[in-house]
């Protein structure tokens, strides 16, 4: 495995918490990690969730330690939308998002993608955050919240990425509606699912099966 894409079900579901937890974890199991978030909006000065991850890397990959935030993205925009709607201009090329993972990734052993939003996020008019994830033919995590009503989106998630028969894991970030989960959510993913994991406590084992 080179490429990890990290997606989720919507915007601030823990994209950015999951990928800081992976970096740990795959650099404890001495895995050289690299970091790429190809698309970030919201961006007035610099990527601050660009800034984070990398800050990360650079603990553990000299090959990210003279890396800048813009060096890890492809594209940044001011408008916190979704990556199309934020390009007003329409200066996004895909071919662009492509060449910057590929330079990335000869930087390290595996290199943790950052999506921006959901799977079905429109980077252009005609092509999703799921159409990079399917051409990239990568390892997908699918992040999903722990707040009521999560499992619609969770559903909706995991039927996407079969159409597309794209290799995928799922977690739960147990953080929203925390107290209410086991009582309104687990029992459906226990009877249905009975192999979920949360984030907090599945992760190690995650990495150890990929």
């Amino acid at each position: 495995m080179k490429l990890l894409f990290i997606t989720a079900t919507n915007t601030d579901i823990g994209k950015t918490h999951t990928t800081l937890k992976l970096i740990e974890s795959l650099t404890k199991q001495g895995v050289l990690v690299g970091i790429c978030k190809p698309i970030e909006t919201g961006v007035t000065d610099e990527p601050l969730d660009a800034k984070l991850i990398l800050k990360s890397v650079q603990k553990y990959n000299k090959n990210f330690k003279e890396l800048k935030p813009k060096d890890i993205t492809a594209y940044t925009f001011k408008t916190p939308a979704a990556p199309f709607c934020a390009d007003t201009q329409r200066g996004i090329k895909i071919e662009k998002i492509k060449s910057k993972i590929e330079e990335l990734k000869k930087l390290c052993d595996v290199l943790i993608i950052e999506g921006a939003g959901g799977l079905m996020v429109p980077i252009t008019a005609e092509y999703k955050m799921i159409d990079l994830i399917q051409e990239l033919k990568c390892k997908t995590l699918l992040v999903t919240p722990s707040k009521l009503g999560c499992i619609n989106d969770t559903l909706l998630s995991i039927e996407a990425l079969k159409n597309r028969n794209i290799d995928f894991d799922w977690c739960v970030n147990l953080y929203e509606d925390k107290d209410k989960f086991k009582e309104v959510t687990q029992p459906f993913y226990d009877e249905v699912y009975p192999d979920w994991w949360s984030l907090d406590e599945g992760l190690e084992d995650f990495i150890q099966n990929i």
